[in-house]
């Protein structure tokens, strides 16, 4: 049986938990037992057409896009001036016959996107932003469908219409820029490692050499590791020989959770802003060293609708206004400031000239 096969059977576990060692483990398997179909969430089929490479960017099987070269890229939160105009993207959703907006979001990432075990419905950080933007467009919060979507297949998601717009932990970069459109930041955060309590690895390092060290397939942490890996084992090819292709680089960063708590993997790197609230759930884990570089969430969509970004901007405009008391620090202290105490003010906004 693969480690896939594994995952499979042990997020399907309704009952006790089947393994004694997986302390804390009881916050994540009331939300793997709850990824369940409902009226406001439904699953993404997976498309094949357009995938996000571990580098950040995307195979694509049509429609050229000019490179950004690096002098170009000095800024990529930068984004477009915020509006309250409704522009060809805007007027398409609002044409439809539901007159929904579609917002692919996770449904497993603890406090930012997941499933309400009681009631069934998305909630979190993510989520109560998806929730305004679908608001100031179509007058309702309630006037969105959410659709569960892979880490991996958030720009495919885009690219062929399934989603508008995606509100998912996604790092903005130079790479990704490319394939998206973003908003301005919404969040700040850094890759940082994941690891058990008591290991050996105290952080982003030359600790790291010789053990398997897990990511999500597109993310910015395989990139990180591509870059610098410290002699970490964080390749796939590793394991071909255990006929497990997906052992270390996997579709949800949630399945780099499960595989160190299996023990199948040493460490994680992810945002710490995700790790946090793994480390929130599981008393077992816990981050180590310190977070690289900046790093900044952004709301994306798809490649040339800017006019839909651009009222995302206005929304995240109002969203960050008002200081303490503003929608964003009190989704902030509700879903977050537990596990990442001593954030007061969102990033602020940066926008490109002209």
């Amino acid at each position: 049986m693969t480690a896939r096969d594994r995952l499979s059977r042990f997020r399907g576990t309704r009952g006790p938990r089947p393994f004694d060692r997986l302390r804390g483990w009881g916050g994540v398997s009331a939300m793997a037992g709850a990824c369940v179909l409902t009226a406001s969430l439904t699953l993404l089929p997976l498309s094949h057409s357009v995938a996000e490479r571990p580098d950040g960017g995307a195979e694509r099987t049509a429609t050229a896009v000019p490179a950004v070269t690096a002098e170009e890229c000095r800024e990529p939160e930068r984004s477009v001036p915020a509006s309250n105009e409704d522009g060809p993207s805007i007027q398409e959703i609002k044409a439809r016959e539901n007159r929904k907006l579609i917002i692919g979001v996770d449904q497993n990432s603890y406090r930012w996107g997941y499933l309400n075990p009681d009631t069934k419905e998305p909630q979190g950080f993510d989520i109560d932003l998806a929730r305004a933007i679908a608001k100031d467009i179509l007058g309702s919060e309630k006037d969105v469908i959410f659709r569960a979507i892979p880490t991996n297949q958030r720009v495919a998601a885009l690219d062929n219409g399934t989603v508008d717009l995606v509100v998912r932990t996604m790092t903005i970069n130079c790479d990704r820029i490319k394939q998206v459109a973003f908003s301005t930041a919404y969040f700040e955060t850094g890759q940082q490692v994941l690891a058990p309590k008591g290991s050996t690895i105290t952080g982003f390092n030359g600790t790291l050499a010789g053990k398997r060290v897990c990511t999500a397939n597109g993310s910015t942490a395989y990139k990180a590791l591509e870059q610098q890996s410290y002699g970490a084992i964080f390749k796939d090819e590793h394991d071909n020989a255990a006929g497990d292709e997906d052992r270390l680089t996997v579709p949800n960063q949630l399945d780099c959770l499960v595989r160190l708590q299996l023990g199948e993997v040493d460490a994680v790197v992810t945002d710490n802003a995700l790790a946090a609230g793994q480390a929130a759930q599981d008393p077992a884990v816990e981050l180590v060293g310190e977070p690289l570089k900046p790093e900044y969430y952004g709301v994306a969509a798809k490649l040339g609708n800017d006019d839909l970004v651009a009222r995302v901007n206005k929304v995240l405009d109002g969203y960050r206004a008002g200081g303490a008391n503003s929608r964003w620090m009190l989704s902030y202290d509700k879903w977050l400031k537990a596990a990442l105490p001593g954030i007061s003010a969102p990033p602020a906004a940066k926008y490109k000239d002209g």
